[in-house]
């Protein structure tokens, strides 16, 4: 009888945590923190390339005002998609000088979550989504460096990814910001894909079809799944799984800072866009690099190339002088829902909303990497601000 009773109990338990959870959260005190995100990506108002930053400000309860939450169609910089192929530009290009300062001083942090921007073929129905066209926007622009700028000098956190400097931002554009905080970008992007086979997976891009075959003597071998790499000349080369690599998916490595102040996993898949970039060591620091597991020929091939097997994922300088991070690759871009940010405890039950076997989910990183990294970011510079509100 008192077994049943208990089991009972149990049931009632399981049942109410969702309820318990929600209200943990809800009671959870609001903290305000003022980030200022600037997406030029933003396909549909769902904020796919923001998703996942919102849903930890959402799920810390960090606001952009005392009592008032983020909203992802709302409150960021950028590309604003509206019915009927329209749309709305609110970039920080749009500001004079003494707007970008006025930003900098209300602003706790900034991020970069992506500048890679709109282009035709994804914009206007009629087009081809997997062929190259003109750009409607994006780009790192002057006034996006001189508000980084200023958010360095006086101390904010910068947060920056994949591919905040990259393509197609202008040479000169991006040369200001590899000096300014100490990285290069090698002119490379890579993916993994799980299918190569042109016959049979038709969201290849045929942009990258079209110029493998133009270098290759009109030859497209690849029928596994692998990894493409592209260079921002418009060279293309591919490793393929078993010939080239020992295995298919990059691997993030985490070091032993990363593991200890992100409580980052020993290593983790990412099977999505990433960029190659160099690190000057003497400004910079690493807490996790990318990994491609080659054979022998895949080095070979890599090497014809100047690619490296080992390159950072995610780089930081964190010192008196400014906080910076820049993650290599769409980190931000993961397919989570927004519903579970409220409820308290989530992460306990992370396991089931993705599936390991799945080679292409993201999900997983976003719970074991993006998620545990992000919050531990936001939290210790939440109790800088406080330390220096205190003190002032």
């Amino acid at each position: 009888m008192l077994k049943k009773r208990l089991k009972h109990i149990i049931i009632i338990l399981i049942l109410l945590s969702p309820v318990f959870m929600f209200l943990a959260w809800f009671f959870t005190p609001k903290t305000k923190m003022v980030a200022a995100i600037i997406d030029k990506t933003v396909l549909t108002t769902e904020g796919q390339e923001h998703i996942s930053l919102d849903w930890v400000l959402n799920y810390k309860k960090y606001t952009k005002t005392s009592t008032k939450f983020y909203k992802r169609s709302e409150d960021y910089f950028g590309f604003f998609p509206k019915e009927n192929e329209q749309f709305d530009l609110r970039g920080l290009e749009r500001f004079p000088s003494n707007k970008i300062e006025q930003l900098s001083n209300d602003a706790d942090l900034v991020y970069f979550t992506d500048t890679y921007g709109i282009y035709t073929n994804e914009w206007y129905e009629q087009n081809n989504q997997t062929e190259r066209s003109g750009i409607v926007y994006g780009g790192l622009k002057e006034n996006d460096m001189e508000f980084l700028q200023k958010m360095k000098d006086k101390n904010k956190l910068i947060i920056t990814e994949f591919n905040t400097f990259g393509s197609p931002t202008a040479y000169d554009i991006r040369r200001k910001f590899e000096h300014t905080f100490g990285l290069q970008w090698t002119g490379w992007t890579g993916r993994y894909f799980d299918n190569l086979d042109t016959l049979t997976n038709k969201e290849l891009p045929r942009w990258l079809i079209k110029n493998y075959l133009n270098q290759h003597g009109n030859k497209w071998p690849f029928k596994k799944s692998g990894v493409a790499f592209v260079n921002e000349n418009d060279q293309v080369t591919i490793l393929e799984d078993s010939i080239h690599l020992e295995r298919e998916i990059p691997q993030i490595i985490s070091n032993a800072y990363g593991k200890k102040r992100f409580s980052l996993p020993d290593e983790i898949k990412y099977p999505f866009w990433f960029d190659i970039v160099q690190n000057n060591s003497a400004i910079n620091k690493t807490a996790a690099n990318y990994k491609l597991y080659t054979t022998e020929k895949g080095s070979r091939e890599l090497k014809k190339y100047g690619i490296p097997t080992s390159f950072p994922a995610v780089t930081y300088h964190l010192d008196s002088d400014y906080e910076f991070y820049y993650f290599s690759g769409d980190f931000c871009d993961n397919p989570i829902t927004m519903g579970t940010s409220y409820f308290k405890g989530i992460g306990i039950f992370k396991r089931f909303f993705y599936n390991d076997r799945d080679k292409t989910e993201r999900a997983s990183f976003f719970w074991k990497f993006y998620r545990p990294m992000l919050q531990k970011i936001l939290e210790d510079y939440e109790k800088k601000i406080s330390t220096k509100n205190n003190e002032s």
